[in-house]
């Protein structure tokens, strides 16, 4: 089965480096439209028929102290991830605060069940591989819309294999995944939830849902990388077209 997982990954990153190439940091690059808007159909209805049912269900069932918990737990489980990118990034002052913030949290804060460093406030600076990527000089690729998973790039996509196949805590045991993977699923449908009124309008009340959430990523993921812009308007334009 190992054997097995190995194999299907390098298939993906294989396939997944070929489509990460350099792309104008002002444009949409989005050779794959029409097959993206079929899954971003499909994910819509996926939304639609479950998670955001199941969300607003395990909402209002659970406790917020035992939901803010899994989140937290969830979160912490995300953090030695964290400091591998930061190191590789060569932000060594970052991991060494994320090195504390898990050490905190996984001791005083009782396995990361409570949230003592504060990983959630503005002072946490969280990172991921596709981050690790853009920094090694790795192109934004192709805009995609990954089956369940939603709207991401061929540089992010990449950066979530590697994530999960270079994260510390990959080699946990069957029962031990099996919580994280509980744990995780509790967040989604925590985030669905928080930022339902967003998401919502985005997916259903827009005119083109599609444009929208391409539009919603792209803006927020590139600005979290820092890109600087040289027409902050050229999205816009990208998507409506110049008056």
């Amino acid at each position: 089965m190992r054997g097995l997982k190995n194999v299907l990954t390098s298939f993906c990153l294989t396939g997944l480096v070929a489509c990460a190439q350099p792309g104008a940091i002002d444009e949409i690059n989005d050779p794959y439209e029409e097959q993206n808007r079929k899954m971003h159909e499909l994910n819509k209805a996926v939304d639609q028929a479950v998670l955001k049912p199941v969300a607003q269900a395990y909402s209002d069932v659970v406790p917020d102290p035992m939901e803010d918990a899994v989140s937290n737990f969830a979160n912490n489980l995300g953090m030695p991830s964290n400091v591998m990118n930061h190191l590789a990034q060569g932000e060594v002052g970052f991991a060494i605060e994320s090195t504390g913030i898990f050490l905190v949290n996984s001791t005083v804060g009782l396995g990361g069940l409570v949230d003592v460093a504060g990983w959630n406030s503005q002072y946490a600076h969280a990172t991921d591989f596709g981050e690790t990527l853009a920094k090694w000089g790795l192109g934004e690729g192709a805009y995609v819309e990954l089956p369940l998973l939603g709207p991401s790039t061929g540089r992010a996509t990449l950066g979530k294999v590697l994530d999960r196949v270079t994260n510390p805590l990959s080699g946990l045991t069957a029962e031990q995944e099996s919580i994280a993977t509980a744990a995780k699923i509790g967040e989604v449908l925590s985030d669905r939830v928080e930022y339902g009124d967003v998401i919502d309008q985005t997916l259903y009340q827009s005119a083109d849902s599609y444009s929208q959430a391409r539009l919603f990523y792209l803006q927020s993921r590139r600005n979290q990388l820092g890109y600087q812009f040289e027409d902050e308007d050229a999205l816009f334009e990208e998507l409506y077209g110049s008056e």
